[in-house]
């Protein structure tokens, strides 16, 4: 599958074409998401052949390569989005485009040198801790991958929100 460098390579109206590229790299990035809880969910098929000191942490490993690689998507998405409306210009139409900027204005709140730093995020510590001592001890890793998971896609969410917003707002010029 290849990915496109620009939001502006259709012929329609440049702010359809640059929310129907977002949409298609939020669902790209939704897409990366799926996969690593698809490959997590699947991990019970190895448990015969691989000890769970092993399992656990390749468990842990699937979640934290599905974040990096959504985080790098939507980091693409961002600056994918800055060439496409620095392009079009001054266009007064692009303020129709505001409820995604405000977005990535917002989000991503921390790196993700910030998200994988356990001291730095003392709740999902504690959570991964308390289940953890709840399940195993070789859990942690996983709870807290997964809370990484879980933050990735809430920003891919709130993107969502916002194209579906915009495409609302432009569907006349869809039409």
């Amino acid at each position: 599958m290849s990915r496109s460098t620009t939001y502006l390579d259709s012929s329609t109206h440049p702010v359809v074409a640059i929310v129907a590229g977002v949409d298609k790299d939020v669902e790209r990035g939704e897409d990366i998401l799926m996969l690593g809880y698809s490959l997590v969910m699947m991990a019970p098929i190895f448990a015969p052949i691989a000890p769970p000191r092993v399992l656990l942490p390749l468990m842990a490993l699937v979640f934290v390569v599905s974040v990096c690689v959504a985080r790098l998507n939507f980091l693409g998405i961002r600056d994918k989005l800055a060439i496409a409306m620095a392009s079009v210009g001054g266009r007064q139409d692009l303020s129709l485009l505001r409820p995604i900027n405000d977005i990535f204005a917002e989000h991503p709140k921390a790196t993700l040198g910030e998200g994988f730093n356990p001291l730095k995020n003392w709740q999902r510590t504690a959570k991964s801790i308390l289940g953890a001592m709840m399940i195993n001890s070789l859990w942690m890793p996983i709870f807290y991958a997964l809370g990484l998971q879980f933050a990735e896609e809430k920003q891919l969410s709130l993107l969502n929100r916002a194209v579906l917003e915009v495409e609302n707002k432009t569907a006349r010029w869809r039409e």
